[in-house]
């Protein structure tokens, strides 16, 4: 490899008369936490599958840990899709095994990795329980497992933390990040920007199947200017002049964007104004607000929308 788990370039997808994918390039560095962030429809499972091999390209091409036919290196890899599927039959241990059994684990060591890992996610006791008795959470605790099992190279998360309670999402991103520290490197896509923002040294951020942003999540922060929140005791007066065009006033506290001669100018205007400054703070833009600005309010609010009806 190069330096990159996953490179692709110009990745298109038709689905009869709909385009799900247009042109998507992406680069993935070993190692890293990588998060695919847009609302539902805007081509990230398409994408996914298109770079697992599970489905292929109508264009373009990818190359998954060096190697161009994905397949080939299917067993270095471990998937966890949206769509969460175990046999409600099988112990928790066994679907786990199984799971590994799958990629080439033998499944005498799958059984044996398993109860450990079982173990210390404090699920042992529940082992050799029929996966249909598990809450819902525990069930899909095992099937993360099972995605590790075999210890892959590389893990591609589909919507991992959707229908996971906060508990849950918190050991969710302890996982996560105890495989990068091995080394591992992680993709996963999302509609919760908030995971993205805490975990991912870079994203994707893609809507109506295009990648609209690729880079460092401080990258995409420093597109926007930090906001200044200002809160004076004086209602009027020459400080006013200090304050930018775009000011907004909500009741005694201003909003606006930091000048881009810094803070210390407009402190100075202020005082001799003045103002009698009774607040001021400089709040960093978020991912969330970066988001915004990159797809669009149309494509935020359905992230939001979806992030509602997974708290719900």
């Amino acid at each position: 490899m190069n330096g990159h788990a996953i490179e692709t370039h110009g990745l298109v997808k038709d689905f009869g008369g709909f385009r799900a994918v247009d042109g998507i390039d992406l680069a993935v560095p070993a190692g890293s936490i990588f998060g695919v962030l847009g609302p539902n429809g805007a081509g990230k499972t398409t994408t996914l599958r298109m770079l697992l091999g599970i489905i292929d390209p109508d264009a373009g091409h990818r190359t998954l840990l060096g190697e161009a036919r994905p397949l080939k290196v299917a067993r270095q890899v471990g998937y966890l899709p949206e769509e969460r599927g175990l046999y409600p039959g099988m112990q928790a241990r066994e679907a786990i095994a199984f799971m590994g059994a799958l990629r080439g684990l033998p499944l005498k060591e799958g059984r044996a990795r398993a109860d450990q890992m079982l173990e210390a996610h404090g699920l042992g006791a529940a082992r050799r329980k029929p996966i249909r008795t598990l809450s819902k959470g525990m069930a899909q605790t095992v099937q993360l497992l099972g995605t590790l099992v075999h210890r892959p190279r590389l893990i591609v998360l589909d919507e991992p933390f959707s229908g996971l309670d906060a508990l849950n999402q918190e050991r969710l991103e302890a996982v996560i990040r105890a495989q990068a520290a091995n080394g591992v490197t992680i993709l996963f896509s999302t509609h919760v920007i908030a995971h993205a923002e805490r975990l991912c040294q870079r994203v994707a951020i893609i809507a109506g199947g295009r990648v609209r942003f690729e880079g460092g999540v401080e990258e995409a922060r420093a597109r926007l200017k930090p906001e200044v929140r200002l809160a004076t005791r004086a209602a009027d007066g020459p400080w006013r002049a200090a304050l930018p065009a775009g000011a907004v006033r909500e009741g005694h506290l201003w909003r606006f964007a930091l000048p881009d001669s810094g803070v210390e100018p407009l402190l100075k205007a202020l005082i001799d104004g003045g103002a009698g400054i009774e607040t001021l703070s400089i709040e960093r833009p978020g991912l969330h607000d970066a988001f915004v600005a990159i797809a669009g309010e149309a494509a935020a609010k359905a992230m939001d929308g979806h992030a509602l009806e997974d708290a719900a």
